[in-house]
């Protein structure tokens, strides 16, 4: 099966998580990405300052190639320019103004090549009266509303353990490059596809915001209940080894809940009949839920409750989930050996294909060193000698 973005080329100027994860899943499927780095790589091989090679940037670089540039010397913005000429998408998430500062905004890069796919995502966007605001996840998340959302009432906001702002426009970045890749196809033009993190996270307060506007009020942080405080049982539950997340769903979900903790009273107690009257009590419900799985292991409940047909999880910790059974048969842990950090383990492709000829296979591929692929990118690519890749590293332009 032929990998779905083979053809296209990804000239990739994207940094940390936000950019590089939308890159990811085109270089997964099939696309040449060309990751451009300033001479000392981007930022977050600093986090290792010995190996440039953290392992966050060991994730997230799977499949693409590195090159180097110094976009401040003027041969450096000429080397970029025959690039953007040679390619169908050019991708950033620098704050915004600094590609136009650096002569590569929508406009020069059109003219340079009519058929570009220009992908920018900054943390506000270009327009409103945040554009200037500087933007990491951490302080999207605090002004989207997601620190305020997240953690107990009677604590301060936190903020979402997981770079949730980066990822969910990442994610988004990947759908418009590739919707604006089928507009070409259909119409021949180019064009600039933009998404905010702000704008990209809002959607995700859908329950947060639906208690806001159908009861006028703000609900308080809620902790692992429900954001709009309107599903009961609903929680994290006690067990002899850890946590349990239960959620009932539908109203059938509270008689299996019951008839599996042998509380068949709790069925027909008036306080529990619908699904509103147990969110008016929801500390009852979970205290009497609570009391019932602190019995069991959460081995022994997940088999119990699933079982039953009850949505559960246990609140795995994070070295479980580093060596989670799903994950691996779903080939989203994948190991291979990498040439600066010996045997890691990095993330595989979550968009799986599948045809009458077979699922798509995708080879993962270590990350690359700083600019290990300029020579190949800048001499068979753009057809540079050798003599003067020579002269541009001793110039500092690579």
């Amino acid at each position: 099966m032929q990998q779905p973005l083979a053809g296209y080329r990804v000239i990739d100027l994207g940094q940390i998580y936000n950019g590089p994860y939308c890159s990811l899943l085109m270089a997964f499927l099939g696309a040449e990405v060309i990751k451009v780095e300033p001479l000392q790589g981007e930022t977050v091989r600093h986090r290792d300052p010995v190996s440039l090679m953290p392992h966050p940037y060991i994730m997230l670089n799977s499949n693409k190639k590195s090159v180097t540039l110094n976009l401040k010397h003027p041969q450096g913005k000429a080397l970029l320019r025959e690039l953007v000429v040679q390619g169908d998408v050019v991708l950033e998430n620098f704050a915004v103004g600094v590609m136009e500062r650096l002569g590569f905004g929508y406009e020069a890069l059109k003219a340079i090549n009519p058929k570009i796919i220009y992908a920018s995502s900054s943390g506000y966007g270009r327009g409103g009266p945040y554009a200037h605001y500087s933007a990491m996840d951490l302080t999207v998340q605090a002004v989207a509303g997601v620190m305020a959302i997240t953690g107990f009432p009677e604590n301060p906001p936190v903020k979402a353990g997981p770079a949730v702002s980066d990822f969910i426009a990442g994610i988004h970045l990947y759908a418009a490059i590739v919707t604006a890749l089928l507009r070409r196809e259909r119409t021949g033009e180019g064009c600039m596809v933009e998404v905010a993190m702000h704008d990209a996270i809002y959607p995700s307060l859908a329950s947060n915001l639906g208690a806001y506007y159908d009861k006028g009020t703000v609900v308080p942080r809620t902790a692992n209940r429900h954001g709009g405080l309107a599903i009961a049982p609903y929680n994290t539950y006690p067990t002899s080894d850890g946590w349990m997340a239960i959620f009932c769903a539908a109203e059938s979900h509270w008689p299996l809940l019951c008839a599996v903790m042998e509380r068949p009273e709790l069925r027909d107690d008036p306080r529990f009949a619908t699904n509103t009257l147990r969110a008016r009590h929801m500390a009852e419900v979970d205290a009497l839920v609570g009391a019932w799985t602190r019995q069991f292991t959460r081995a022994a409940l997940t088999d119990l409750l699933t079982k039953a047909g009850m949505p559960c999880g246990p609140v795995l910790t994070l070295d479980e989930v580093a060596d989670d059974p799903n994950l691996k048969h779903r080939q989203m842990i994948v190991e291979l050996d990498h040439p600066a950090k010996g045997r890691v383990k990095v993330v595989g492709c979550p968009l799986k294909f599948f045809t009458t000829d077979g699922a798509l296979t995708i080879d993962v591929l270590p990350a690359p060193s700083v600019g290990q692929h300029s020579e190949e990118v800048y001499t068979s690519l753009l057809g540079h000698t050798s003599a003067e890749l020579e002269r541009w590293h001793s110039e500092g332009v690579i």
